[in-house]
Order: structure tokens, then C-alpha cells, then sequence
């Protein structure tokens, strides 16, 4: 709440620069900041006296916005990328794969593994599950397995994450 939406008999009041006011009436406040052509903001409702702030407001909210935008900048989004084996995969078919998923994987994404049985494989499953485990092997170091291997209907599905890099210990003397 702003200026004149302030409803309250009497206020805490802080100054621009922070320093305490003390508990004046509310129409004082707002003639302050008048004479200072700034904004009376109230900070803190729930308080007895609620406590309000003098500031230019619109200059407060475009930092906050700039502030926001900086941080939604220096964010990272992590993407969920798809690797689709089959079951009669061949060893080098799925060597490329890895290498593929190992890019993904070192970008900071995860990685879907997906199966999908054609036919009558769906008989065999074991034979997705031989496959998901190679292909694991084979990315060595580079992944976890945030989902273990699950068949969902006619597919067989395993999420992988990028390993987090563990920082060395620091060395404490005694």
C-alpha cells in the first residue's frame, strides 16, 4: 500500500536514508513526503504501529524489475533431452548415442532413455533391460540415474542426470 491508500490512524515512519522517525499520525507522514516529493510506502502491515518507509517508489520497482531480469539472466534451464535405443540395437548404433547423451549430459540437460518395444519384443523385456544397462555403462562417470529403468506400456523409459562435480575438500591445519 502507497500514499493515500494508508488507512491506519498512526504509523512507525522511516526515512529515505533509514533513519527512525518515531510513531507519527498518518496524515503528518503523508505531508512529509510531499514536501520531499516522495512516496509513503507501508513495509510492514502486520505490526503495531505498522511500520511504512519513505521512498520514490517508481524507482524502487524499476531496480527490483532490473534486479529480477539480472537473475532470470544468470539462470540456467535445465532441458530434457531424448535418446531413443531399440531393443536389436548394435554396439556402435548405441556407442554414438552415449556420445550424444555424454554432450547433453556435460551442457548441465538430462537425458530420457527410451525404449520402445515393436511387436512381439514387448515379450522379451529383459532384452530393453540388458540394453539400458549397457548404454548406462557406457557413459562411465558422466551421468546417475535419477529414474531407474521402468516399463510404461508398450515403452521402457530411464531418466539420467549430469553427474555434480564435487569440489575438493579443503585441507584444514591444525
Amino acid at each position: 500500500m502507497i500514499n493515500e491508500e494508508i488507512r491506519d490512524p498512526q504509523v512507525r515512519l522511516i526515512g529515505e536514508n533509514g533513519d527512525q522517525l518515531g510513531i507519527v499520525d498518518v496524515r503528518a507522514a503523508q505531508k512529509m513526503a510531499d514536501e520531499r516529493e516522495l512516496d509513503l510506502v507501508k513495509i510492514s502491515p502486520n505490526s503495531n504501529p505498522p511500520v511504512c518507509k519513505l521512498m520514490d517508489y517508481g524507482k524502487y520497482r524499476f531496480e527490483m524489475s532490473k534486479r529480477e531480469k539480472e537473475q532470470r539472466k544468470n539462470q540456467k534451464i535445465i532441458e530434457l533431452k531424448e535418446v531413443r535405443l531399440s531393443a536389436t540395437i548394435d554396439v556402435r548404433d548405441m556407442e554414438i548415442k552415449a556420445k550424444q547423451s555424454v554432450k547433453f549430459l556435460a551442457d548441465g540437460d538430462k537425458v530420457k532413455v527410451s525404449i520402445r518395444f515393436r511387436g512381439r519384443q514387448i515379450t522379451h523385456g529383459e532384452i530393453g533391460m540388458d540394453v539400458m544397462t549397457r548404454f548406462f555403462e557406457m557413459l562411465g562417470d558422466s551421468a546417475i540415474k535419477e529414474r531407474e529403468p521402468k516399463m510404461e506400456g508398450r515403452s521402457l523409459f530411464m531418466i539420467l542426470a549430469p553427474k555434480a562435480e564435487k569440489k575438493p575438500a579443503e585441507k584444514v591445519n591444525p
